[in-house]
């Protein structure tokens, strides 16, 4: 049974408009761990692919792709990594579902291009930085 409905798939579609280039999910999933929650996020990321071909899928399983696991920084599952020209840090712990998904799409279209779309005043302000800023969002459904 699909996750996105047919309406959802064209709104999706529609949002994907705007990818600029390839886009790579780079899915964690461990049976063992989370298995419900990592196999519902792994069809999630395959249905959103499948909406566009710039999209590939690739996953991967902590404990036997320990160094690439390490190289992307993840520690636990389910967990997608947004990668595009390059890996930009854009990760989503858990199932990206009811409001999180459209940070999904939002991330996607990002990667896609290289280029967040920040305000001027906020890339001045983004710029004087000293140091590197690990940002991390919670959320929970209500």
């Amino acid at each position: 049974m699909p996750i996105l409905a047919a309406r959802d798939q064209d709104a999706v579609r529609k949002e994907f408009q705007r990818i600029q280039g390839p886009v790579k999910l780079v899915v964690f999933s461990q049976e063992l761990v989370a298995g419900d929650l990592c196999r519902q996020n792994e069809q999630l990321v395959r249905e959103v692919a499948e909406l566009d071909d710039r999209i590939t899928v690739e996953v991967l399983n902590p404990q036997i792709d320990r160094e690439r696991t390490e190289q992307y920084g993840v520690d636990q599952v389910p967990a997608i990594v947004v990668e595009g020209a390059r890996d930009y840090g854009i990760r989503f712990f858990g199932v990206p579902h009811g409001y999180e998904f459209s940070n999904l799409i939002d991330a996607i279209i990002v990667a896609s291009s290289g280029e967040p779309q920040l305000t001027e005043a906020t890339k001045a302000s983004l710029a004087g930085l000293t140091g590197d800023v690990h940002i991390k969002v919670f959320s929970t459904p209500t």
